[in-house]
């Protein structure tokens, strides 16, 4: 009976859970993205290229990937309208920089107003903001944006995303109780709260200011032992005692060089001042701390994790070097069918790793013969022009040589 109530609890789960979106940009991709002709009348717009990329797990697992260099891109798709009220929302996405991407955006967006899907650009109110933005070896800076009344708001921590230029899942899960998790191939790598990570609230919480020490509060952890009690004599132990191995010299004259003192040496038995020894206070409450009271502009929001009703999903970054793949962009509700997607493109990873370890010997291959090739080219270009640079060189050198000699002879004429 129990087995029965467990599976039929376990399809109930399964049942409720909902995809709102989920692309995994197969043949039919196009009929549901819209690009953008954002920048497009300044010559500044690029385009998207529908591939497996240059090094994949699996051929056939196509997403579209930023294809020229210096260029804004922006696409878009409709998404029937959902609110995450009351629900986990899970936003979830792969993106590849198969570039040495120098500086430019890997993020995404959910947007909730009206959206003219062909004039879609940076302007364009979001809901969320979420992803890598990478620029130069410094800024390695993994967004997340919330809008909250109209105003965005990004998390406060310093997030970095990854850099290799293999496939990673990024997802971010935000809970009807405000927590959230942000995780990177499936491992979170940060949660908290939106009441603390984001300035969107007034503190619950504040210090208060005008708070003094009372005045008997004992911070001292060690204090010395009361019942302590100096040994008698202590005091007259002298610091310095007479050298009982010394010997007055045979040649000492006490007429001229007076009474003889043997030196002195530290006594051994002198232990310094003394002091009681310390013991733990009974008395002892820890450092003082300015103590928290509620905040008085504090005003809870118990919708603070809703976003208004999304309608659409969104790519719109600048690239200074194109080669960004993005893949299963994934909008839900059940973090569980998240990481099976996870888990099943990764499974693939080894394969990628080979085909990128293998593009880049030939990489490395194709540069050096570029390289030779220009050298070759040069030197061809000298050749044609007669210069022989040894010959040159030499030249030179007997010239100077020359003059060396003539100054020689000058010298000695004067």
């Amino acid at each position: 009976m129990m087995i029965k109530l467990l599976v039929l609890f376990l399809f109930f789960q399964i049942s409720v859970s909902e995809i709102f979106f989920e692309e995994r940009f197969d043949d039919g991709w196009r009929s549901r993205w819209v690009i953008s002709d954002w920048k497009r009348s300044e010559g500044k717009a690029g385009y998207f290229k529908h591939t497996a990329g240059k090094w994949h797990g699996d051929p056939d697992d196509k997403g579209i990937q930023t294809h020229t260099d210096a260029r804004h891109y922006a696409i878009s798709a409709k998404i029937p309208e959902f609110s995450n009220k009351n629900r986990t929302l899970v936003v979830q996405y792969s993106i590849r920089f198969e570039q040495d991407i120098e500086c430019g955006g890997g993020y995404i967006k959910l947007l909730s107003a009206y959206v003219n899907q062909k004039k879609f650009g940076g302007d364009a109110p979001y809901s969320l903001m979420f992803g890598p933005d990478i620029c130069g070896t410094q800024k390695k800076h993994l967004h997340v944006i919330l809008s909250y009344q109209g105003q965005n708001y990004p998390i406060k921590k310093e997030l970095e995303c990854e850099t290799d230029k293999l496939t990673h899942f990024y997802t971010f899960i935000l809970r009807p109780d405000a927590s959230y998790s942000i995780l990177i191939d499936n491992r979170e790598r940060d949660s908290g709260s939106m009441y603390t990570d984001w300035d969107i609230l007034p503190p619950r919480k504040i210090k208060a200011v005008n708070a003094k020490k009372p005045a008997d509060w004992d911070d001292r952890e060690y204090i010395d032992d009361p019942n302590a009690v100096k040994p008698e004599g202590y005091d007259s132990i002298p610091k310095e005692i007479p050298d009982p191995k010394a010997k007055k010299p045979d040649n000492w004259d006490e007429d001229e060089d007076g009474l003889w003192k043997p030196p002195k040496i530290p006594n051994p038995a002198y232990k310094g001042l003394w002091r009681p020894k310390r013991i733990k206070n009974p008395n002892y409450k820890g450092k003082w701390k300015i103590p928290y009271i509620d905040n008085p502009e504090f005003e809870d929001d118990p919708d603070l994790y809703v976003l208004k009703p999304i309608k659409y999903v969104g790519i719109e970054v600048w690239q200074v070097k194109a080669g960004s793949v993005y893949d299963n962009i994934l909008i839900c509700d059940d973090p569980a069918y998240a990481k099976q997607v996870v888990e099943e493109v990764l499974s693939n990873r080894e394969i990628e790793k080979e085909g990128f370890e293998e593009a880049e010997k030939v990489r490395k291959v194709r540069e050096e013969e570029e390289a030779q090739r220009a050298r070759e080219e040069g030197e061809k270009r000298r050749r044609e022009r007669g210069y022989d640079r040894r010959r040159y060189r030499d030249r030179y050198r007997d010239k100077y040589r020359r003059h060396d000699y003539l100054d020689d002879d000058y010298h000695d004429e004067l």
